[in-house]
């Protein structure tokens, strides 16, 4: 499991750097920015597979979702509440 974490970390250390390297390229960010948006779709795609099935999941949807539900609500809400106040805290130019 720490495993698992140091190469979580290295990876995006790596990523930073390249990041930091190719930075100001614009035909580069914007190759990168389609295939993040690609992989994002297809990760997403292939998670509704794996619920689909999951035949445990599906047979309790219906008390599952609607926690489900809230506890979505309760994230978005809160990451937005997040996002307003590092907005005003450290970009909002004064």
């Amino acid at each position: 499991m720490l495993t698992d974490i140091i190469i979580v970390i290295s990876i995006m250390i790596l990523g930073i750097g390249i990041g930091l390297i190719i930075g100001n390229r614009p035909k580069v960010i914007k190759i990168i920015s389609l295939f993040t948006s690609f992989s994002i779709f297809l990760l997403l795609f292939l998670l509704g597979i794996g619920v689909g099935t999951n035949t445990k999941l599906v047979n309790n949807l219906d008390s599952i979702g609607l926690q489900a539900f809230v506890i979505s609500i309760g994230a978005l809400a809160g990451s937005l509440i997040c996002a307003f106040f590092t907005y005003n805290l450290f970009f909002k130019k004064k």
